[in-house]
């Protein structure tokens, strides 16, 4: 009897604290994709793995479950606790991710993933990064040491390190998410913009050379030859066919089931989910999908502008940022704006990785934007 009472006590305090528009938010968006995993996607992607008709889906449903319960964790702990458990985690992370080259599974070229035999397969990337935003921010708001030359060039070595992991199996769309927020969280700590553009131009150069000369790397040359030369190899397969589908699904779309796009694409159901939502649903659906996002974005904004902790502010606008580049780089690569990359939409596309990494995201923001008692 305790014990239940004990549970219910921490509920309850749980979600009298919490933001719950933003929960609500939160929970609208996983059950959006778990919805068009159950309608869209689910009996394709369980055909072309001989598996059980609705397997995929019921995966999504566990993934999602699991993915409250992390929320409900990093949302609940102390703040000064969930800094500290952060670090830890992170460092552990970076572990993984550097046993990738060694002990990655490649597939279609790259080694994303990491699997262990014991523990289910994995891409420690998605560990990295919820974490990464709240090392950098510490790092950033370290009050011990106030030379901010320091403060910068120590995060830029962290994420250069990340940056060149990222490069070596090779992953182009995680690497540009990587450095993109850093670069937001230190624009915002207030670093100079022409150093900050300058950093890029020495990077974009290293990153050329790369590609051009390093045959390691001739994958994502000719992937970006492909890009620009639209009547060059079959790079752009799976492009040309999202953007067939968003077209001949129109505004409104031709219903539920009678798409094609999911038939036609492997990756469908992770890096094509909002063309296969378009083609059935219509440029309608995506519209409000992307109202939701920017709801979500705002009311973290908001929460931004009452905040006076300088810690809390960058780890919630990396947050943001973070979430709002990877949904565009998901659909710039729909519509062909960008090359061909692995890249899920947060919250919506199914994939183990990427739904703990957004719950993390998710528990983190939740755990700032609580209501304190002082």
């Amino acid at each position: 009897m305790n014990n239940k009472i004990n549970l219910f006590s921490i509920y309850y305090g749980w979600w009298k604290n919490i933001d719950k528009f933003i929960f609500s938010i939160i929970t609208l968006l996983f059950i959006i994709g778990l919805f068009f995993s159950l309608v869209s996607t689910s009996l394709i992607a369980s055909d072309r793995l001989d598996t059980n008709n609705y397997s995929f889906f019921f995966k999504h449903l566990t993934f999602i479950l699991m993915g409250f319960l992390i929320i409900f964790i990093f949302s609940s702990i102390n703040q000064e606790n969930l800094f500290k458990i952060s670090l830890v985690i992170f460092l552990l992370s970076l572990i993984f991710l550097a046993l990738v080259p060694f002990f990655g599974i490649e597939v279609k070229g790259s080694k994303r993933w990491i699997d262990f035999g014991f523990f289910p397969r994995f891409q420690p990337i998605e560990l990295v990064k919820p974490f990464l935003i709240i090392f950098i921010s510490l790092v950033l708001c370290n009050q011990t040491y106030s030379n901010l030359i320091i403060k910068y060039l120590f995060s830029f070595c962290a994420t250069m390190m990340i940056v060149l992991l990222l490069i070596l199996q090779p992953d182009i769309g995680q690497t540009l998410l990587v450095f993109f927020t850093w670069s937001i969280l230190i624009f915002v700590s207030g670093i100079n913009i022409s150093i900050l553009m300058g950093i890029f131009v020495i990077l974009l150069l290293s990153f050329s050379f790369l590609i051009i000369f390093i045959p390691k790397f001739n994958y994502i040359k000719n992937r970006l030859l492909s890009f620009f030369d639209t009547e060059a190899g079959t790079l752009n397969f799976q492009s040309d066919k999202a953007i067939e589908s968003i077209t001949s699904g129109g505004f409104f779309g031709k219903g539920i089931g009678e798409g094609t796009l999911k038939n036609r694409v492997p990756e469908a159901h992770t890096d094509y989910i909002i063309s296969v939502i378009s083609e059935e649903f219509g440029v309608i659906a995506i519209i409000l999908i992307l109202l939701l996002f920017l709801v979500f974005i705002y009311s973290i904004l908001k929460k931004v502008n009452l905040e006076n902790d300088e810690r809390i502010k960058l780890i919630l606008v990396g947050s943001i940022s973070l979430v709002l580049m990877q949904a565009m780089i998901h659909i710039g690569v729909n519509i062909r704006l960008f090359p061909t990359t692995g890249m899920t939409l947060p919250f919506i596309s199914y994939g183990g990785s990427s739904i703990i990494s957004v719950s993390i995201l998710s528990g983190i923001i939740l755990n700032l934007t609580k209501r304190r008692l002082n």
